[in-house]
């Protein structure tokens, strides 16, 4: 089968391997589509602490049942919830395997879905729902970090948002508050493709790079300032506006994953009585959120996918680590 293997550092290639064996327990999956997520990206540039080459990347796909599940027929569209969790630890057992003490993933931990074939234990597969493209089913995993955001942030309809990032978590975020009813989303961002997508998805923009982020945030909320503000950006110039551009008893969602421990201003948050959360991944509830808000046809999530091949894989891999123009790539298989 045609698979994408990541070799060591910066070196992936699109080579032929043998179609998984599926042992009880275990689904075989025909994978039409795969993304690349950012952490992909650690991987292919080897600072990933846990991914070790060989390894056929992979946590966001689509495709369909091809032979091994229980009650699914072959040929049904499928996505996956990458999720391993121990089951055993504190967090599996109070009901947040989420945050499993020793979580790993399907793609990083071991082979995913960026091949022909990809087995996953049966428990993992999540339908996807009936008129649901598989191109936009491969988008369900990253779309259902924008929804755990939301939910997990306190946002009510009506409340006001800024978003820090316009890479493909910050847009899902910002699409998943517009969806939820959002008074107004505002994306800062400084690349200039990002922008006008942001642009083009409806949301308010502050370009980072040449504007004054709070006053640019003052002057869209009349004043007011934002009632959230999510970090998807992970950059450590975030921090140094953060905290004021959220109203007093506001909340910072910090979304992204920073390389590096940044320096956040505490007596901000002391004297605005902020909150500050953390989010990491999803629940399997926001799996099924995700699906209903892509099928929906409110938010544009085409103008988010670029679509290449496995044999473009090394030059794709590069070009992003450049920063090429693109939102969301994705290979299909």
């Amino acid at each position: 089968m045609k698979s994408i293997v990541y070799k060591s550092a910066q070196d992936v290639a699109a080579e032929d391997r043998a179609i998984p064996e599926v042992a009880a327990g275990e689904v075989l999956i025909k994978v039409a589509y795969a993304g690349i997520c950012g952490s992909d990206m650690f991987i292919y540039q080897g600072t990933h602490p846990r991914a070790k080459a060989p390894l056929i990347m992979g946590h966001e796909f689509s495709g369909v049942i091809e032979k091994g599940h229980p009650t699914l027929a072959k040929g049904t569209p499928v996505t996956v919830y990458p999720l391993l969790s121990c089951g055993e630890c504190e967090p599996c057992k109070s009901g947040y395997p989420h945050v499993c003490n020793t979580l790993k993933l399907i793609g990083i931990d071991c082979d995913g879905g960026m091949a022909e074939y990809v087995k996953v234990p049966v428990d993992k597969v999540v339908e996807i729902p009936a008129g649901l493209s598989l191109k936009l089913g491969a988008f369900i995993e990253p779309v259902a970090v924008g929804v755990h955001a939301v939910r997990r942030s306190g946002y009510k309809p009506g409340d006001t948002a800024v978003v820090y990032g316009a890479g493909p978590i910050g847009l899902c975020v910002a699409s998943c508050l517009k969806y939820f009813g959002a008074r107004s989303v505002i994306v800062v961002e400084a690349n200039p493709y990002r922008l006008e997508i942001a642009k083009k998805l409806g949301f308010i923009t502050i370009d980072a790079a040449n504007d004054d982020v709070v006053a640019s945030v003052k002057a869209a909320t009349q004043g007011l300032c934002a009632d959230f503000a999510f970090d998807c950006a992970a950059h450590p110039s975030v921090q140094a506006t953060l905290m004021d551009v959220i109203k007093v008893r506001g909340t910072a969602v910090v979304v992204g994953s920073y390389k590096k421990p940044p320096e956040v201003d505490l007596l901000k948050i002391e004297f605005k009585e902020l909150t500050m959360i953390g989010i990491r991944v999803y629940e399997r509830r926001d799996f099924e959120i995700a699906a209903g808000i892509l099928g929906s046809g409110t938010i544009d999530f085409e103008l988010m996918l670029s679509v290449s091949t496995p044999e473009q894989a090394p030059a794709v891999f590069q070009d992003l680590l450049k920063g090429a123009n693109a939102i969301k790539m994705l290979f299909k298989l």
